[in-house]
């Protein structure tokens, strides 16, 4: 066992809260009668489609809204407010999507294509995710009552994985009329099976919309909170001032605690699909990992197995390509399998590894820069520092410095980090939302990327004809479509100019007299599902997110 040689690691055993939870219960919001509280660390200044970024933000609004398309766990596109996948013409430039008639927003006014064309079109104006469409999508308009059409600036064959983005729900003309310009921020009016009855950024109320059009929800109604760290997450869960805990913001020794009690059936534990990838940037334009020998001997040398062990208890999937599964596109593995034989002839070949003789190699101190702020990063640097100290320590030296999350971000794309941890969730459940956002390029010279999403990632990698290729994802489908997303992964493999670590499945912990939470395919908590287990001999009641989104009206549509 090698476990014990890692330096500097500190023990990951769960704090002694148990004696601190009355004084956690103090702090906690009341609990509403018949209404269940769900718990998160991310709080939120806006619940305006328009300025939502972070997953809490998201979260809310799938509650409160429906997008025109929504992914399901296994990743496949469902219909939604639409009623069909889009029809193209025109060279694949028009498209035409079929609308519900079916639908009102929560003031009572209709949904219909002049509806979707005012929310979409103030999206365009003031979304803080604007190039969502702006990038795609050249003008909006009803061509029927309840169809709607988008010229496109070019060919789009993810449109409808796009337009499941929950930031492009509809919101209500007659509500937002003197807001056509401006950020609403404390109020929603849109179709969601629940409507915003109080907002503050660490409490948010629901209560169901009696007129929604699909299936009612499971419950009374929820209320959304905030809580300032994991301490006190953890604390309020066992406590059960918390109905459901969602692991965002969760550190990785109380995650273990709450998957181990509910192995026990002390909780019910829900897991969804991985949208959250970790990943390493190297900067490939500047020494020395400009060195592709370099950037290649790191990818072997990176045992993601053993790393996910010692940082997230197995809990973090190691990842070996840049797309997540179950989207399409993510088996088979592009990059390369630990292995530090061939690691260590990669270090050699570039004049690294101390040997005897007349010529002895020198040893490669690299910085590897980390979040401060993410305690997983800060694990993650120290496991691989003392990994690589193991393996290959007279070759390689991982010198490791914290930086602030802001900070890093603020400096990524002027090349201030030769090799730094990073994490990214897509905007919309497709292959495209991983790999344009780290490999994009609208300027290049040779393998360098002098402008555009490479750049601004901080890898500055590029590749001739790679432009093009990202550019086939929007004209490419079906097999042939999967085939290029292959080819663009194993390319970028070869180069190594990021490397994929892991992928980060949501969870959610439920007291135990709750129905295991249900995820819908783009990570997010199906809260209308939250619900009372059955008693036995009652009659069966519906609990699978599969079953919420069938409608009769509907058959196999999205919730």
């Amino acid at each position: 066992m090698w476990l014990p040689q890692l330096a500097g690691l500190p023990p990951l055993t769960c704090l002694p809260l148990l004696a601190c939870l009355p004084l956690l219960g103090a702090c906690q919001p009341p609990h509403p009668p018949g209404e269940l509280v769900v718990a998160s660390r991310s709080s939120l200044e806006s619940v305006d489609p328009v300025d939502v970024t972070t997953f809490a933000g998201t979260q809310l609004l799938s509650a409160l809204g429906d997008p025109l398309y929504a992914s399901d766990a296994a990743g496949r596109i469902r219909p939604r407010l639409a009623t069909a996948l889009p029809r193209f013409s025109g060279g694949g430039l028009i498209a035409r999507i079929p609308l519900r008639q079916d639908v009102r927003f929560q003031d009572g006014t209709r949904f219909d294509a002049a509806a979707m064309v005012f929310s979409l079109r103030r999206f365009l104006a003031l979304a803080k995710v604007s190039y969502l469409l702006d990038e795609r999508v050249a003008a909006v308009a009803a061509s029927g009552p309840f169809e709607l059409e988008l010229r496109l600036k070019r060919p789009c064959a993810s449109l409808a994985a796009v337009l499941s983005s929950i930031n492009l729900t509809p919101v209500s003309p007659l509500a937002y009329r003197a807001h056509a310009r401006s950020s609403l921020r404390d109020r929603f009016i849109g179709t969601g099976p629940y409507r915003l009855a109080a907002f503050t950024p660490q409490q948010q109320r629901l209560l169901p919309y009696a007129g929604y059009w699909g299936p009612p929800t499971a419950n009374r109604g929820l209320s959304l909170v905030t809580l300032s760290n994991s301490t006190a997450l953890f604390g309020a869960l066992l406590s059960g001032e918390v109905d459901v805990l969602l692991s965002s913001g969760l550190d990785s020794d109380q995650q273990k605690d709450l998957h181990r009690r509910a192995r026990r059936g002390d909780l019910v534990e829900g897991l969804g699909p991985a949208v959250e990838i970790g990943y390493l940037t190297l900067r490939s334009d500047q020494p020395p990992l400009a060195n592709p020998d370099l950037r290649r001997a790191l990818a072997y040398g990176l045992d993601r197995r053993l790393i996910s062990e010692r940082v997230s208890y197995g809990m973090r999937d190691p990842l070996r390509n840049l797309v997540p599964g179950p989207l399409p596109g993510s088996q088979p593995a592009s990059w390369p399998a630990y292995d530090p034989a061939q690691a260590r002839a990669l270090f050699r070949r570039a004049g690294y590894c101390q040997v005897k003789g007349p010529a002895p190699g020198r040893r490669l101190s690299l910085p590897l820069s980390f979040r401060s702020n993410v305690p997983a990063d800060r694990l993650f640097a120290l496991t691989w520092q003392a990994q690589l100290r193991r393996d290959l320590g007279d070759c390689i030296s991982l010198e490791i410095n914290g930086i602030e999350s802001t900070t890093a971000y603020r400096q990524l794309g002027a090349g201030a980090f030769p090799l730094i941890l990073l994490d990214w969730s897509g905007d919309y459940p497709d292959a495209n939302a991983y790999l344009q956002p780290l490999l994009g390029c609208r300027r290049a010279q040779a393998n360098r990327c002098l402008a555009g999403d490479s750049a601004a990632s901080g890898s500055f990698w590029s590749a001739p004809g790679l432009a093009a290729e990202l550019a086939g994802l929007e004209v490419e489908q079906g097999p042939a479509r999967q085939q290029l997303v292959t080819r663009i992964q194993r390319r970028v493999a070869a180069a190594s100019p990021y490397l994929p670590l892991w992928r980060v499945p949501p969870r959610a912990w439920a007291q135990s007299w709750l129905a295991t939470p249900q995820f819908d395919g783009s990570g997010r908590l199906v809260l209308q599902a939250l619900q009372r287990r059955p008693q036995r001999g009652a009659a069966p009641v519906a609990t699978s997110s599969a079953s919420l989104r069938k409608t009769p009206s509907q058959p196999g549509g999205t919730r």
